[in-house]
């Protein structure tokens, strides 16, 4: 008997399910219990150029279609989406572990808006009218061409649709490489948008590791390569298509400070540094892992906190009563892990938490740290777990100073009762994603991206279009023209 997990093949090209099984096999592990669910087979040279010769040939035909059009399949596959969110929902917790609780609220419903957005604006980009007297210029939006998505672990069927709306939405055909770790929620995204309407080869799905990646980005026929991932991945990436002078959109990791000042409600200031550290299991990039927190308010922030953490349930994540999953993968684990016996030998003062929780699967207890300073690893590395470092400090100017003293720059938050403060803080970090009284929350409606080592373009908004399109201008004379001979 197969497990309800496994796919009809390991990938999705020119809008049915393609397998060959020479690839190399990656099995796939269903984090709460360590089993293996699943097995897909990474992507041999030949459906590597299966999947690219027809998203190059597909793309033509669907750039030709109108917005109107094309935004109408997208709207269908979202209203689908939507449908079958439990489905949808059941399949991301097996890829990630992530409770269900979670997943029917955080994944293919943000998948949905982003397809729901994209469609929406399909038929809305125009090129602009220049008057230069009698003579003008007109300028023309158009599609880049073949785009390639490389997806995290994290969002499986969010950052599918985050790559792919937009790239879609103006005109681009795709072919999405999924994380090996989670192969398996793009696969029901490319069913989902041929259903929809959508032509044969425009958005497909190849799965398999860091040679997959390298052969899609290098090759000369693709034009854009999106990726979510870390810094080190992406610094790569980047330098490859740099080569081919391909565009990117490049949305990398972060070491983010959310800023707690004494004038803060303290329970939304805990809810924040939750939402911040331990959603996801932590595994979040905008994650705001360095806490500082004002003096005045110190104990009082650190008891509450511990308080409420105490109150996660952490268990079966198809149980919909868990609010706290395991981690990913073993390797996962153990990295984390390691992060925390790092800050417990650096001297941090250990809270809460702390070790691997007593039950089968990648489990880590929700973890906080008190009195960690700049310096220590757990302040300085991006872990990608559920670990929180508290920092004390004093005035405005430190807190500024030290919450950008990183490399990393995607998110900030301030949390204070001072608006004048509030704005005058978030103006002066760096950092491309903020929140005031909040922390990630990531609508489809707002531009999503970083700064400094954290990365490069926006996701979502109408600024991503501009990343997946480019602008042609016509100069028109209408009289004679003028030479010198």
């Amino acid at each position: 008997m197969t497990h309800p997990a496994q796919p009809k093949a390991s990938h999705f090209i020119n809008g049915e399910y393609v397998e060959d099984t020479a690839g190399t096999p990656i099995p796939v592990i269903y984090a709460a219990t360590g089993e293996q669910i699943a097995t897909v087979y990474a992507a041999t040279p030949a459906i590597v150029e299966q999947a690219l010769s027809t998203a190059k040939e597909a793309q033509k035909a669907w750039a030709k279609m109108t917005g109107t059009e094309r935004g109408r399949i997208l709207r269908r596959a979202a209203d689908i989406m939507r449908e079958r969110n439990h489905e949808l929902s059941v399949l991301e917790t097996y890829d990630t572990g992530k409770p269900l609780q979670e997943t029917l609220v955080a994944d293919a419903t943000s998948g949905a808006d982003a397809l729901e957005y994209f469609g929406g604006l399909a038929a809305s980009l125009t090129g602009e009218h220049i008057p230069m007297g009698e003579d003008w210029v007109y300028t023309v939006r158009e599609a880049l061409g073949l785009c390639v998505g490389i997806g995290a672990w994290n969002y499986p069927t969010q950052i599918a649709c985050w790559k792919g709306a937009p790239a879609l939405a103006c005109g681009n055909s795709m072919v999405f490489k999924p994380s090996e770790t989670t192969p398996l929620c793009a696969l029901k995204v490319a069913e989902i948008l041929i259903e929809a309407g959508a032509p044969a080869g425009i958005y497909n799905v190849v799965q398999g590791m860091g040679e997959v990646g390298s052969a899609l980005v290098t090759d000369p026929r693709v034009d854009k390569v999106s990726l979510t991932g870390s810094v080190p991945t992406g610094k790569k990436v980047y330098a490859a298509a740099a080569e081919g002078m391909k565009h990117v959109t490049m949305e990398l990791g972060g070491k983010s400070p959310l800023i707690i000042f004494d004038d803060a409600d303290i329970d939304n200031a805990v809810g924040g540094a939750i939402n911040g550290n331990f959603y996801s299991s932590g595994q979040v990039c905008s994650n705001g892992t360095r806490v500082f927190v004002q003096k005045g308010i110190k104990e009082k922030f650190l008891a509450r906190l511990a308080e409420r953490t105490g109150n996660a349930v952490i268990g079966d994540p198809m149980d919909e009563a868990t609010s706290f999953g395991p981690m990913v993968s073993e390797n996962q684990m153990n990295i984390v892990l390691g992060y925390i016996e790092k800050g417990k030998e650096e001297g941090a003062r250990l809270v809460c938490g702390g070790k691997r929780a007593d039950k089968d699967g990648f489990f880590v207890e929700p973890t906080v740290f008190a009195d960690v300073t700049d310096d220590m690893t757990i302040a300085r590395e991006e872990i990608f777990g559920p670990v929180m470092s508290v920092l004390d400090f004093d005035t405005e100017e430190e807190v500024i100073a030290r919450a950008n003293d990183t490399e990393f720059g995607l998110s900030a938050g301030v949390f204070t009762n001072d608006f004048s403060r509030a704005h005058r803080v978030i103006g002066q970090l760096e950092a491309g994603s903020c929140f005031i009284n909040s922390y990630n929350d990531a609508p489809v409606e707002a531009p999503f991206g970083g700064v400094k080592a954290s990365g490069v373009g926006r996701e979502n908004s109408k600024e991503a279009i501009k990343h997946f399109s480019q602008v042609k201008s016509v100069y028109v004379r209408m009289g004679d023209v003028e030479a010198a001979f």
